[in-house]
């Protein structure tokens, strides 16, 4: 952009005063009908040019209320990500497009920025009478974009979870709006800046793991009208990682890919050597990168049950344990020490004190297969625990529901029958997937905003932390310490790479 271009908003901002006499006819009452004038549509930048980033872009696209103007990603184009089907990201840029034979020549999973500016520009360009449209600039390097896309309203951070905390304070130093994929950051410091930082400068964030349960408050009527007496424990338990899972970093040393920044995706971790094994996906399962399965799918089911349920205290203690590995070395079986990724099935149990409308309670998190065995209700019903799921244990009976708290039932079955409350989940406006647009154009909270995460975003990274230590560990939220255990009150924050350091 032109170093001498006026920004609509700022302009906007700085004039209103001296306009005031002057009636202003608004682009959208003079425009064709049902058509959102350019002025009052919501610009955002797409940080993450990756499967999910992908996946997400139609939804977009589609929305009137939106104009994506620039994308990011440090990979150029490649086709060697990894997803859960063979053709999903093509397919769905078919669908949007309309164009049945997209990418037919495409052999792999496609992604990367250059694949995200065509995509966009290929969509706009079917809704202009020329069809013809080159509005959606392209960037390797986030930093430059934050410098030149001054009129950008957002950004979407659609990166992987090590880079979620640097984008997002730099973008809100620049003055936008912050929309992220789970988790706000992967270390319990960077968290703690990231929330600060949305306090601080007071625009509007949105964790996009936020959805409206209604099922999570026939629970909790169920809870306080006594049904299973005082409230215990709460298990939670999801079959992923659905990736595959490394117990030690690559050895081998290949060439980093032509069109591929590995030193911007690295980011603020510092410097090792390239390995596909780290990226495009599979992120996820290492310490430095990702944030486990806990951080994966444990803010769908566990954001708006902490919301709905009023927890807000964090834990005070955390324990785990994880798969063990052994591997053969001159014939001899030898334990892995795993100091680097998560395990591929884990067990956290993690203690909260008395929350306002709560009695102290226990929190259990289930992944890669383990799950809590039947209880005596189950078994009475001739039933099995299913593969994922939430229960909530009393003192004088059991909840079970779906793993968001989907299809809730007192059991056993019988005791269901006979309870005489409301059994029917409340009714809830349709959610559309872009929740977060309204309220930033109307300068209102967004529903998954920051400070609202907080105490769900400390407790998974906690979780984490005891994933990795494989210790009982002591957590005083106040002083944000673990305090019996110094070498897992380490990782909490992050080691980092010379001029990535993070302050506010």
């Amino acid at each position: 952009m032109a170093s001498n271009k006026i920004n609509r908003r700022n302009f906007i901002g700085k004039t209103s005063a001296g306009l005031a006499g002057i009636t202003i006819v608004p682009r959208h009452v003079i425009a064709k009908s049902g058509e959102v004038a350019p002025s009052d549509k919501l610009t955002i930048a797409n940080i993450g040019c990756g499967t999910e980033g992908i996946r997400q872009m139609g939804d977009h696209l589609k929305n009137p209320k939106i104009q994506v103007v620039s994308v990011c990603d440090p990979n150029k184009y490649s086709t060697n990500y990894l997803d859960w089907s063979p053709h999903s990201i093509r397919n769905a840029i078919r669908e949007t497009l309309n164009e049945p034979n997209w990418g037919e020549y495409i052999t792999g999973v496609p992604g990367g920025r250059d694949l995200m500016q065509d995509f966009v520009e290929r969509y706009y360009a079917k809704h202009k009478p020329s069809g013809k449209y080159k509005g959606c600039s392209s960037y390797e390097d986030f930093r430059e974009l934050l410098e030149k896309e001054k009129d950008v309203d957002a950004i979407k951070i659609m990166t992987p979870d090590h880079l979620h905390a640097t984008i997002a304070i730099a973008g809100m130093k620049a003055g936008k709006h912050v929309i992220t994929h789970k988790p706000i950051a992967n270390r319990m410091s960077e968290a703690r800046l990231t929330i600060d930082m949305a306090r601080k400068t007071n625009v509007k964030t949105h964790l996009l793991a936020w959805r409206g349960r209604p099922e999570y408050k026939l629970i909790r009527s169920w809870i306080e009208d006594g049904v299973i007496g005082d409230l215990t424990e709460i298990h939670n338990w999801s079959y992923r990682p659905v990736w595959k899972q490394w117990t030690k970093l690559p050895t081998e040393t290949p060439p980093v890919p032509v069109g591929f920044n590995w030193d911007l995706w690295l980011g603020p971790v510092p410097d090792r050597p390239y390995h596909p094994n780290y990226t495009h996906n599979v992120f996820r399962g290492w310490f430095e990168f990702g944030g486990g399965s806990v951080a994966d799918m444990g803010h769908y089911s566990l954001f708006p049950l902490f919301a709905e349920f009023g927890i807000t205290k964090s834990p005070v203690s955390a324990k785990a344990f994880g798969t063990t590995t052994r591997e053969a070395d001159n014939n001899v079986f030898k334990w892995v020490d795993n100091k680097v990724a998560f395990p591929a099935s884990c067990l956290v149990k993690l203690k909260f004190p008395a929350q306002s409308s709560l009695p102290a309670f226990d929190l259990y998190w289930y992944d890669g297969g383990m799950k809590p065995f039947p209880p005596k209700e189950l078994e009475e019903d001739g039933r099995d625990i299913p593969n994922e799921g939430m229960m909530f244990v009393g003192t004088k009976g059991k909840i079970l529901a779906g793993f968001r708290g989907e299809d809730p039932a007192i059991i056993p079955g019988s005791k269901m029958r006979a309870y005489a409350g409301s059994k029917t989940v409340p009714d809830q406006e349709p959610q559309e997937d872009n929740i977060w647009v309204d309220p930033i154009l109307k300068n209102e909270p967004c529903p998954g905003n920051f400070p609202k995460a907080e105490t769900v975003t400390e407790t998974i990274n906690l979780a984490g932390v005891a994933i990795r230590s494989g210790e009982q560990l002591e957590y005083d939220a106040q002083s944000m310490k673990i305090t019996n255990n110094q070498e897992a009150d380490t990782y909490l924050h992050r080691e980092y790479r010379k001029g990535w350091e993070l302050t506010i």
